[in-house]
């Protein structure tokens, strides 16, 4: 960890609540869009693979990220904990947006994560599949922002 990194709680070992927590964390930081905020989440050195870009570095997760909410317009995001070891974390999720078009989509995916001894993500492998939608099947309907807590998940959503 350098001197520039701070700690992120929860820390690994993680116990379920914990990566609960930390995949709650992760959506109410995407579901604010901003991407400086979200980069220091993530190691100086971080390495995803988001679909197929391969990204390393917070300068580049900052570039990745603006551009990805230029192109996924009202951008908002469900995570849901699959499984958890360790310092390392699995999630499903499902983000509806729309393009500059109009055209709705959702987009269904996994991620794995792992995590350093300060909470900071080290590695992130997205896999994810874009499903067009008609805007009367959209699911997520709150404000821009964080997910209101009483609005369901996932699980609940049938998703």
């Amino acid at each position: 960890m350098t001197s520039a990194e701070a700690i992120k709680k929860p820390l690994p070992p993680f116990s379920r609540k914990e990566a609960e927590l930390k995949a709650r964390l992760a959506e109410d930081a995407w579901n604010s869009r901003t991407p400086e905020k979200i980069a220091l989440a993530y190691t100086a050195n971080s390495r995803w693979r988001n679909r197929d870009e391969f990204i390393e570095g917070r300068e580049q997760i900052v570039i990745f990220l603006q551009a990805k909410w230029a192109r996924e317009q009202d951008y908002r995001l469900i995570k849901e904990l699959w499984c958890h070891d360790g310092n390392r974390i699995a999630v499903r999720f499902a983000y509806e947006w729309h393009d500059g078009e109009n055209h709705w989509f959702r987009s269904y995916g996994n991620e794995n994560w792992q995590f350093n001894t300060a909470g900071l993500m080290e590695f992130r492998h997205a896999s994810i599949n874009d499903l067009a939608i008609i805007e009367s099947e959209r699911l997520f309907h709150w404000p821009l922002g964080r997910r209101p807590d009483d609005h369901p998940g996932l699980s609940e959503l049938g998703l």
